[in-house]
């Protein structure tokens, strides 16, 4: 029997599971409608890399030369001290390979992305319903303005309340809204969903700034005292800034519920301990119009699926932006829970448990976390500006093995033969 599935949240992963359930008899007869919060497509951002089991899934899904042919232009990582003195130099991190520079093989905008998966999910739709002409069963539709405002759930259903006070019941609820996912708290409750949210004591905001003619095709970093400040041309005709920070923590956190002018002045006091183009960051950071800042987590939550409503993505897993795997992590959870839907029919139930199953190894191995450079001290911005330029002088980045994927894991992709891959 087809199914009515709501998926929560236009961002990479819904799309990106709207797409692979149209690949096959099964999964495209349901009946699908995907919800976005924003008026329009989410298609900004800052830049994302995919790698590791991304790529093979990227592969069947034909998608991975349209990814590509979308890459950004950035040649490596420059270490700079306060002078904008390049201290060390770090290429491209190839995808078999370990590295120190923050650019992986595959770097691409986050709204690039975003458009691709979307267009496809629509292309896939129209591919199925042109094959099968008048025999064509479900549907593929997205609503946007349009959010979840309350949910119960029981065994087989789902009944949703919208935000235009709309009440619809569905097989199944998908939550891809994220790390803050408002699924997940109307699903497993308040408690449960805030306490998924692992803080990383960390906060970052990011903003575009006017590009100058001395960068070039490398993203820079500079370490202060609990803070380290980036700059990424990627290729643009803007530079991206980024700065993290431990600083003010308690105090960033409350400022997030306030509007975006105020969150602007508690930023400000973090970009007083700059002492690298501080009077550019200032003023990029004042005049910016695309000013985002968040705090920093992990979310690590013991049963992906409730009833009838599942997370996927960020919203179940999310490893942290530091670990450069959230894409990959969410393209795994697509990967198999689309797998999983089409191989078991209407059969949820066993869907869900296997992909409960099925998902988790490979997620926590991807959310281990890297070092985190934050010195507490000048002397220790000292010592991990230092250790970078003997590095780089020594060559040791070049010394270090290949392995299978950069970043990743051994775990090997599970196999769907009821997925219809479409090739060209």
């Amino acid at each position: 029997m087809p199914l009515n599935i709501l998926i929560v949240g236009a961002g990479i992963a819904g799309p990106a599971f709207a797409s692979l359930l149209q690949r096959s008899s099964v999964t495209s007869a349901h009946h699908v409608t995907i919800i976005e919060r924003s008026p329009v497509l989410r298609a900004s951002g800052q830049q994302i890399d995919f790698k590791a089991q991304c790529i093979p899934i990227l592969e069947k899904m034909n998608l991975l030369k349209a990814m590509r042919e979308k890459t950004v232009a950035e040649t490596g990582l420059e270490v700079v001290d306060g002078n904008d003195k390049v201290v060390a130099k770090f290429g491209i991190n190839p995808a078999d390979r370990n590295g120190f520079a923050l650019t992986s093989e595959y770097e691409i905008m986050r709204g690039d992305m975003v458009r691709v998966f979307y267009e496809d999910s629509l292309a896939q739709r129209a591919k199925v319903e042109h094959e099968e002409k008048q025999s064509a069963k479900g549907s593929l539709t997205y609503e946007f303005n349009k959010s979840i405002e309350a949910l119960h759930h029981s065994a087989n259903s789902a009944e949703v309340t919208f935000s235009d006070g709309q009440k619809k019941e569905y097989d199944l609820v998908i939550g891809a809204d994220g790390a803050s996912s408002r699924t997940r708290r109307l699903a497993f409750g308040r408690d449960i969903g805030n306490a998924a949210f692992k803080s990383l004591g960390i906060h970052t905001c990011y903003f575009d700034m006017p590009r100058i003619p001395s960068e070039g095709g490398m993203a820079r970093i500079r370490f202060v005292p609990a803070s380290f400040f980036v700059t990424r041309t990627s290729g643009r005709p803007v530079t991206g800034a980024l700065v993290f920070t431990k600083k003010d923590a308690e105090v960033l956190r409350a400022s997030y519920g306030k509007p975006i002018e105020e969150q602007k002045k508690t930023w400000m006091g973090i970009m007083e301990i700059n002492d690298w183009q501080k009077e550019r960051f200032v003023e990029g950071l004042k005049n910016s119009v695309d000013f985002y800042a968040h705090e920093q987590g992990q979310v690590k939550i013991d049963e992906l699926y409730k009833g009838r409503v599942a997370l996927l993505g960020d919203s179940g897993y999310c490893p942290a932006p530091f670990t450069g795997l959230g894409t990959t992590c969410s393209l795994i959870g697509c990967y198999i829970l689309a797998g999983e839907l089409a191989r078991h029919g209407d059969d949820v139930d066993t869907a869900l448990k296997n992909y409960q199953k099925l998902v988790k190894p490979p997620i926590e191995e991807l959310q281990h976390l890297p070092y985190l450079p934050f010195p507490s001290s000048r002397v220790g911005m000292w010592v991990v500006t230092n250790i970078a330029k003997w590095i780089y002088k020594l060559g040791i980045d070049k010394m270090l093995p290949a392995k299978d994927t950069e970043g990743g894991t051994k775990w090997a992709l599970p196999e769907y033969p009821e997925l219809k891959w479409h090739k060209e």
